[in-house]
């Protein structure tokens, strides 16, 4: 296999449609040095490195591949302000590459580590500025879901609590190489001031949205039977007939208080 193709088993599918890559980029065309470190995740083959060094970004890359490594450092090693970290993206120390600055990440994410990842940088969110990924736009519509709708779940909750989200513009798969079987979504993602369920909730908020979740058929009352009765549930206005993906952030945060 020639090390310029995209391999099944890292999830790559390279962006390459140029009008795309600029819109990205544009983004950051405003970035001031020594204010904050931006990370791209999954650089590639470079071609939207280039577009965000074009405007003499100070950036950080962090590639898995490590058949890529070569290709980025011949293609980048100029740019002084172009570093290339090689290893796992859900395993990288953040807060290091991060060089004590609030960060600022964009990537074309690999669909098989995408929610993981996003899991993984929520730990750190109050050291990120903002994320921008292009994703599956099945995973970008759970991130912007609302309660009732089908893609509503634990990841719209844990998310949103967090961060604002905001899908920006969908990406044909022509946009790629090769080509996805599904379509992209690119979407921002910013943290809030102030989490909208108290920090000292966050364990208990996370956990009942986990097991409300678990089995999506059932009645709250029914998975979260032996955390909370019945009463408990309609005591804070909430019926225990109804299932999880009628519930809003507030209901959570206020089953979550019952378990504090």
């Amino acid at each position: 296999m020639s090390r310029h193709q995209a391999r099944k088993r890292f999830g790559q599918n390279f962006l390459v449609d140029a009008q795309v890559i600029n819109q990205i980029a544009s983004l950051f065309d405003n970035t001031v040095l020594d204010e904050h470190t931006l990370i791209e995740i999954g650089p590639g083959r470079g071609a939207l490195t280039e577009a965000l060094l074009r405007n003499n970004q100070a950036l950080t890359a962090v590639e898995l591949d490590k058949d890529l490594i070569p290709i980025l450092q011949t293609k980048f090693s100029h740019h002084r302000q172009f570093e290339l970290y090689q290893g796992d993206a859900l395993r990288a120390d953040f807060s290091e590459l991060s060089k004590g600055l609030p960060l600022r990440l964009v990537g074309n994410l690999p669909y098989n580590v995408a929610t993981p990842l996003i899991f993984i940088l929520l730990e750190n969110i109050e050291n990120i500025i903002d994320m921008h990924f292009m994703l599956q736009w099945e995973v970008v519509a759970r991130l912007c879901a609302k309660p009732g709708d089908a893609h509503f779940g634990q990841l719209s909750l844990v998310v949103q609590n967090l961060c604002e989200t905001r899908a920006m513009f969908n990406v044909p798969p022509s946009a790629f190489s090769p080509a996805p079987k599904v379509e992209s979504g690119f979407i921002a993602l910013t943290p809030r001031a102030e989490p909208l369920v108290k920090k000292e909730l966050h364990g208990g908020f996370n956990k009942i949205v986990k097991i409300s979740f678990m089995h999506r058929r059932k009645t709250l009352r029914n998975n979260l039977k032996g955390i909370l009765t019945e009463q408990q549930i309609a005591d804070v206005g909430i019926d225990p007939g109804a299932r999880a993906e009628t519930l809003n952030i507030e209901n959570y945060a206020a089953l979550a208080e019952l378990t504090a």
